[in-house]
């Protein structure tokens, strides 16, 4: 894993170990097993679907990679006490590259055979072609007009979904307590009775190329690799959902995570702008807008200063959970938070900024607080300049040199790769918890959702890491020169839709988002000073997956669902 490629939402711990149970009806599946490519969707739809009602076959003449599927089961979940019933549909939606036009540009045909040669000449794809695998939960009996509808999806880049799906808001909810590396399988997967389905239908997504999704064709990886191809495909993909289950009059919101919260900044605005489609709000999940910002990396950027002041809050509250700090320190995590927030953007800021011209007396005593709050040696913290990046402080704060602490929760730690290396090589919290979901999910889709049965399930879309693209052409003021920064695509859509809504969860203990630089991009974005009270913050004491921990997972889905409830119109219950 790159510095940058997040693996979104990764795991982490609850509380109580829960035992394991399956909640809920067995799913009753309505549909055949969905075709495992475009040849055996078309032969079944030729034959007609278990009604015996025959479906119009794809155009014979032209080539398809891949065909819509779709398998609907039902079930129900209780959710603080509520019996829901649902259907759930598990399908793929086809989308392509931009530029593509269904009628004149789909097909390229070969010259036309000389005289006396048989046959027709052959088609051939000229652009590439997605398959995006969703699941989606729709409540029964509730009417589309007046019930919200929620897109969500992971980041990576090139993440599936399974992390938002099994561990916050599905119905089923596999359950990984403590902050140590959990034992293998089998894992509890239970009833999820903090559920989202209580506020509002849910669509989860998983990139192209990751999960069940799939690409194809010429250039495939530069198609959809990439940020403004993948905000283009996800836009392709909503819209298409919209009209194929007729929800363009529900009320609807983005659910982004880690580098999914990059995704909606851009996504939103080609929805707005590009498709006309104003959304009611966009909900953030350890949000990253502005990679300059990224504390991981910030020692190959120097002069920017700015991520160092911004992850110094979570590096406090790390040292407070591992009882590393002192007793001159406020015990309460809120309150150490808020003093080290202002020495952070004060004599911190100004030290940094002063460079080798600060004086020594103002070193020592600037290295001397930073110990206080970090507990990092200081010694170490002047041999690095007073500036540590997440990966160096993950590897110092344990005094084991054979330990080394938790990136996306740094709640967890683990056995050092190499005692001797400056930072981790791995990151001890995904590391616990990544095979929980992953098996729990690969179990789940297949014998309830009934999808994806001799297919291979991709945790990360395979070469999204290597063929990833971060130019991007912002609505704002056109290509980006520097670092990767979408804040202004953000800004843009708030202006075009004033009544956009957005609120940022974020949790303590994210060494890859840090809460503080999160409230430093939504205070920084070029907005009217009156929109700025269309945000909202929430934080959590959990780490980049705040959901892990139970008690912050019950938080998050009372923050979420009454922001929906708010902004919907919708009922209370």
């Amino acid at each position: 894993m790159t510095p940058l490629h997040f693996r979104p939402t990764l795991h982490s711990a609850l509380a109580p170990f829960l035992a394991a149970s399956l909640f809920a009806c067995e799913p009753r599946a309505e549909a055949a097993p969905p075709p495992n490519d475009a040849k055996d969707a078309k032969a079944n739809l030729e034959k007609g679907d278990a009604k015996g009602e025959k479906e119009k076959s794809p155009d014979p003449i032209l080539p398809h990679h891949f065909l819509p599927e779709e398998s609907v089961t039902t079930g129900s979940v209780t959710v603080r006490g509520q019996r829901i019933s649902y259907r759930a549909m598990a399908g793929t939606l086809v989308v392509h590259a931009k530029g593509w036009d269904d009628v004149s540009q789909r097909v390229d045909t070969e010259p036309e055979k000389p005289k006396g040669d048989e046959g027709k000449p052959a088609a051939k794809m000229t652009t590439a072609e997605g398959s995006i695998f969703y699941v989606a939960y729709f409540k029964d009996g509730a009417p589309s007009e007046s019930r919200p509808i929620t897109f969500l999806y992971n980041g990576g880049p090139g993440s599936c979904t399974v992390w938002l799906h099994m561990g916050a808001f599905g119905p089923k909810r596999v359950v990984t307590p403590g902050d140590q590396h959990l034992p293998s399988a089998p894992y509890a997967l239970v009833n999820n009775e903090w559920s989202l389905l209580d506020a509002t239908d849910l669509v989860f997504i998983d990139a192209p190329g990751a999960g069940f999704s799939r690409i194809a064709g010429p250039d495939k990886e530069k198609s959809f690799y990439g940020v403004d191809p993948d905000a283009h495909a996800f836009s392709e993909f909503i819209t298409q959902f919209l009209g194929k289950y007729g929800r363009w009059n529900s009320p609807k919101y983005l659910f982004g995570e880690s580098y999914g919260t990059t995704r909606s900044a851009v996504l939103i605005g080609n929805l707005e702008v590009e498709h006309g489609v104003d959304f009611n709000g966009v909900i953030l999940l350890s949000q990253l807008l502005n990679f300059s910002l990224y504390p991981g990396g910030a020692d190959n950027d120097p002069g920017q200063d700015l991520p160092y002041e911004l992850a110094l809050p979570t590096y406090a509250a790390t040292a407070r959970y591992h009882h590393k700090l002192g007793a001159d320190v406020p015990a309460d995590l809120k309150a150490l938070v808020a003093e080290v927030e202002h020495f952070a953007v004060t004599e911190y800021a100004l030290a940094l900024q002063q460079g080798a011209a600060l004086p020594e007396a103002d070193r020592v005593s600037i290295a001397a607080k930073l110990h206080k709050y970090t507990s990092l040696p200081i010694e170490y913290l002047r041999k690095a300049n007073l500036r540590v990046t997440a990966g160096e402080f993950a590897k110092a704060l344990d005094d084991r040199a054979d330990m080394t602490t938790g990136r996306l929760d740094s709640r967890f730690s683990g056995p050092a790769m190499d005692p001797l290396q400056k930072e981790a090589e791995y990151d001890p919290f995904e590391a616990a918890v990544e095979s929980a979901y992953v098996s729990a999910f690969n179990d789940y889709v297949r014998k309830q959702l009934k999808f994806g049965e001799g297919r291979a399930f991709h945790v990360y879309a395979e070469g999204a890491n290597e063929h990833w693209s971060f130019e991007h052409h912002g609505l704002a003021d056109g290509r980006w020169a520097g670092g990767l920064n979408v804040m202004g695509d953000l800004a843009v859509a708030m202006k075009y839709n004033p009544n956009l809504r957005i609120q940022l969860n974020s949790g303590y203990f994210d060494l890859g988002t840090p809460f503080f630089q999160g409230n430093y991009e939504m205070q920084h974005l070029p907005i009217p000073d009156r929109l700025q009270s269309n945000i909202e913050f929430k934080r959590y004491e959990s780490g980049h997956m705040v959901y892990a921990v139970e008690a912050q997972l019950h938080a998050l889905h009372d923050n979420v669902a009454d922001f929906i409830r708010r902004t919907s119109g919708s009922p209370k219950k």
